[in-house]
């Protein structure tokens, strides 16, 4: 590469490739950054995923990853200075004042962080449409949605800004995102990634962090840099055994496949994922591993389910709401959150403490009754959502007449795969396997493992990326094509 680093060039490397470029004087972080920028001012305007850029500071990098640019979502991770506004009116303009642990894990790593990408409000939506920055775009079809709730970043990540970025996980997060783009997600295990200093868990350990990339090695590479605990943490998972970027390299041996043909609930899945799931199925047969059709239970009815997740998650949401307008000075109405938000911190409000203490008592019960399929199956998998990317603006018609709960119900009717694996704690990926053979939209499917073993889960990626590449597969809206 020259001193100018032309965005074709950029695009045709992964994170690890371009640390490798910077390790070897092949080009310098300034070079990376500037190239990072022309290829987000390329794509931005037609997907809308990132919200905010800043000059980057020019301190020294080191670190596997060190000179990558790297984007942040705008929830969850503070950073010193720079606003955090959770894509909500009822946050704007708020300034971080520290580092939060995990950003500091992101600078040790190298990563030259220089802006922020889209969040649903309060990161609680599986699509990314906030009133504050309006929507994010599907860089496969621009009419759709690219996931939520960190859309910014993965329409950011597949459009080519940056090879990888930041985001969370609390229902899908991470993986629906991953989904809709094309993308590889994967959501640790609880206590994986520290979310201090600020709250010891998020939503009662629902929401991890984690991150989204083109390729396995990316993600494996970064959770390297930010697994661990820090001080005072509640709990930590027990370290792997190896370093996960030497598991993407490992072979996964021939393992024990359960299939999720249906949805918890009855949730329909679409024609072209029940498709996708049965290539899916032949490729892993044919990589020799044991694959058959699973019955899953989660030890209770899944309505009741639904009803304890939404006193779970309306209870914490309105504790941060009410948090939010004390230190905001701002009102808790309409002019300040939108309409699903709105209605589902009134639900919050009327959650009693003992309802609250039942909900996570069934949380229990799901996790105890999931980690028996383990004994059974070394991975669970199924379609990382049930059907293709909505078209913008149909997610959250008619919110106007759902309460908290009908709202959370519309949630997991969107990600019936993947919220329980939230509820369990055990670390789930999304791996970008499969297209719709009609429209050419990228479908994920998903792998879950039992906790704490994120090292199987590399593995079988990697095996699969060798399969199965995606890599050559680029979006309608890429910066390499602009």
């Amino acid at each position: 590469m020259g001193a100018a680093v032309e965005t074709t060039e950029y695009v045709s490397f992964d994170a690890v490739g371009l640390a490798k470029l910077v390790a070897e004087g092949e080009v310098t972080p300034a070079e990376l950054e500037t190239a990072a920028r022309a290829a987000t001012e390329a794509v931005n305007p037609q997907i809308n995923a990132v919200v905010e850029t800043w000059p980057a500071d020019d301190e020294p990098r080191s670190g596997p990853l060190a000179g990558v640019p790297f984007l942040i979502k705008d929830i969850a991770v503070a950073m010193a200075g720079k606003r955090m506004e959770l894509g909500s009116r009822l946050a704007a303009g708020h300034v971080s004042p520290a580092d939060s642990s995990l950003m500091r894990r992101i600078r040790q790593a190298g990563l030259v962080t220089f802006g922020r990408t889209a969040t649903a409000e309060l990161a609680y939506s599986t699509t990314t449409e906030p009133v504050l920055y309006g929507a994010t775009r599907n860089p496969w079809d621009p009419a759709r949605s690219a996931g939520g709730s960190s859309g910014g970043a993965g329409a950011a990540v597949a459009a080519g800004a940056v090879p990888i970025a930041h985001g969370t996980d609390a229902a899908g997060s991470l993986r629906i995102p991953a989904s809709y783009n094309g993308l590889f997600g994967l959501k640790p295990t609880r206590g994986r990634v520290s979310v201090g200093p600020y709250a010891d868990e998020v939503f009662n350990g629902l929401a991890v962090h984690g991150s989204l990339s083109r390729t396995v090695r990316d993600s494996a590479v970064l959770l390297d840099q930010i697994r661990g605990p820090e001080p005072g943490d509640p709990y930590f998972a027990q370290e792997p055994s190896r370093p996960y970027a030497e598991e993407v390299r490992r072979d996964p041996r021939s393992l024990r496949v359960g299939v999720l043909t249906h949805a918890w609930g009855g949730n329909r899945t679409a024609a072209c994922v029940a498709d996708a799931l049965a290539r899916t199925a032949r490729l892993l047969e044919s990589l020799g591993h044991h694959v058959e059709e699973a019955e899953v239970h989660l030890g209770v009815d899944w309505e009741d389910f639904v009803l304890a997740s939404a006193r779970q998650w309306t209870a914490n949401l309105t504790a941060s709401i009410d948090e939010l307008a004390a230190a905001t000075g701002r009102p808790i109405d309409s002019s300040t959150l939108e309409p699903a938000t709105l209605t589902s911190y009134h639900y919050g409000r009327q959650v009693s403490g003992a309802q609250f203490v039942a909900a996570l008592e069934l949380r229990n019960r799901i996790a105890r009754s999931l980690a028996r399929s383990f004994a059974a199956y070394d991975v669970l998998l199924s379609p990382t959502a049930p059907d293709l990317p909505p078209l913008l603006g149909t997610h959250a018609r008619g919110v106007e007449a759902l309460d908290g709960l009908g709202w959370l119900r519309r949630l997991f009717a969107s990600s019936p795969f993947s919220a329980v694996f939230n509820v369990t704690g055990t670390p789930a990926m999304s791996v970008p396997l499969t297209v719709d053979m009609g429209t050419g939209l990228p479908i994920g499917m998903q792998f879950a493992a039992g906790y704490g073993l994120e090292g199987l889960l590399f593995r079988l990626a990697g095996q699969l990326e060798q399969a199965s590449p995606w890599a050559d597969r680029v979006p309608a809206v890429w910066a390499g094509n602009q």
